[in-house]
């Protein structure tokens, strides 16, 4: 539960939303209301929770490029939640992010994001205060977790001044344990293997709903391979 002293606070930094953008955490009280979005989830809770109860958000972020230590940024981010093997539809989060410099043109080609519509979009730390109000108490999926890791640790590290404490389970965990000899597997490669069809392909929320189709059918595959918790799964990875 949000506290009306954090709503408020909440609302002072939307007002904010063009002016400072990276900058507009400057005081004590903000510091704190982003701290207590990013408090820890129960992680033994989330690591014995059966699958087909368990809880999850599965997200996917565009980005400018592969290196938020050089500078490139998050362009948007997007997610929908899951309960057990079931897609709550409904259940959805999508933003844009500002970014103060030109998206590379072969970006804009990729994801169709465009300089014009990252000007008024909100700041990176608008929403993720939104994102993690949306996850609450959820785990985090997302396919080939290391991009969306890297990026959320450095947004945490420049906008909270803390480490992302957030798990992100990976997608890989389950369909290496099904298909021990598969490699990365890009995502519209494993969709196309599953039959599902790719759509919206490189669309933070287009692609988080591609890996919630595939979480889903994993979920079931790895249950029925004796996995049934989380603590199975990273079991059973460890020894693949």
């Amino acid at each position: 539960m949000v506290f009306e002293p954090f709503i408020q606070l909440l609302r002072g930094i939307q007002g904010k939303r063009n002016t400072g953008r990276i900058g507009d955490i400057q005081n004590s009280q903000q510091m704190a209301y982003l701290r207590h979005l990013q408090k820890e989830v129960n992680q033994e809770k989330a690591l014995n929770t059966p699958l087909d109860e368990l809880n999850v958000v599965v997200f996917d972020i565009e980005t400018t490029g592969f290196s938020p230590e050089k500078g490139d940024g998050i362009l948007s981010i997007g997610a929908i939640k899951m309960s057990g093997e079931t897609i709550i539809k409904e259940e959805e989060f999508y933003s844009l992010v500002h970014f103060e410099q030109n998206i590379p043109q072969e970006i804009i080609r990729l994801t169709g994001i465009t300089n014009e519509q990252i000007i008024e979009a909100p700041s990176l730390s608008e929403v993720l205060i939104h994102f993690l109000q949306f996850k609450g108490d959820c785990t985090l999926v997302a396919h080939h977790a290391n991009h969306e890791r890297q990026f959320m640790q450095q947004a945490s590290s420049k906008l909270f001044r803390t480490p992302f404490k957030h798990r992100i389970v990976d997608t890989s965990f389950l369909y290496k344990i099904v298909e021990p000899k598969s490699k990365n597997v890009k995502l519209e490669e494993l969709c196309e293997q599953n039959g599902i069809s790719v759509v919206n392909r490189h669309h933070a929320l287009g692609d988080a709903k591609l890996t919630a189709e595939l979480w889903s059918l994993y979920v079931a595959k790895v249950q029925q391979l004796g996995c049934g918790t989380l603590n199975d799964v990273y079991e059973r990875f460890a020894r693949i």
